[in-house]
């Protein structure tokens, strides 16, 4: 019987197909504007199965870095967990790249925390990328969809996960759980390691995970594995008794290919019907 309901989920999950392309389905984008730069970030926004027809029913939002990479990649993944009761639903929204920059200049500057003198492009706005996030995001959000504002999840890979360990360490009570994934805590010499932590008011779970093949010996330039599970030993020692953590190694994984499996097992680790 359960094979039969996943072939009958599978069948009528496909009928979103069209001829000239594909639509995420129940998703939209629009944009916002940054007040103290005018800089304009498109969202990407997908809304649970559930949300048209259950309209009592309030959800968490999973706030995902990265959107054009990101967004495809933890709508597909939760389509059927969430879709079958197997993990709770979620709205989840990708926070893209600020319009006309170029290249990386955008993630560089938004989810660095330090200025680094060595690098050609803009850093060190990580304060000022949160602070857009929690006074400008945060409410549009809330105000137009039934958003639960005490259970919202940070996902962040790369210097992705480093600006969520900022965030974690300086504004903890931003997001009720972080997912990062393979953190460049070796950005600024390893400045994240030396940086204060302020203690979080509520429990907060934090998933930490990297690709074991991360590492120097198989062509990487930066030990990421050292510098996750340095990460994780900060973490355990100056966080509150209420935050849990969970640190995953993904074995076989670089740091091109480990993301994926993060992002779907610390979505389950978080929300997952156990």
């Amino acid at each position: 019987m359960r094979n039969l309901a996943f072939l009958i989920l599978l069948f009528f999950s496909s009928q979103g197909f069209a001829n000239d392309g594909l639509e995420i389905p129940r998703s939209k984008v629009i944009e916002l504007t940054e007040p103290s730069t005018e800089r304009i970030y498109p969202l990407f926004i997908k809304l649970p199965l559930s949300y048209e027809s259950n309209e009592d029913k309030n959800y968490p939002v999973i706030y995902l870095m990265d959107a054009w990479y990101s967004f495809q990649i933890a709508s597909g993944a939760t389509r059927f967990p969430m879709n079958s009761g197997v993990m709770e639903e979620a709205i989840i929204v990708g926070v893209s790249y600020s319009k006309g920059s170029k290249g990386a200049s955008s993630r560089v500057r938004d989810y660095t925390p330090y200025k680094a003198t060595s690098w050609k492009m803009q850093t060190g706005n990580a304060d000022g990328h949160a602070k857009f996030i929690r006074e400008t995001i945060f409410p549009y959000i809330e105000a137009n969809y039934r958003a639960k504002p005490l259970q919202r999840t940070f996902v962040g890979n790369s210097l992705g996960g480093l600006f969520g360990a900022f965030i974690l360490f300086e504004h903890p009570n931003m997001f009720s759980s972080y997912i990062l994934g393979s953190p460049s805590v070796w950005f600024d010499e390893n400045h994240i390691l030396d940086s204060r932590i302020v203690k979080p008011e509520l429990p907060i779970k934090v998933y930490l995970s990297v690709g074991s093949l991360e590492q120097p010996e198989f062509g990487e330039r930066e030990d990421m594995v050292t510098g996750a599970k340095q990460l994780a030993e900060k973490i355990k020692a100056q966080s509150s008794e209420d935050t849990l953590l969970k640190f995953s190694l993904v074995e076989g994984a670089k740091h091109a290919t480990a993301f994926p499996t993060t992002l779907i097992q610390g979505l389950d680790w978080i929300y997952g019907n156990q």
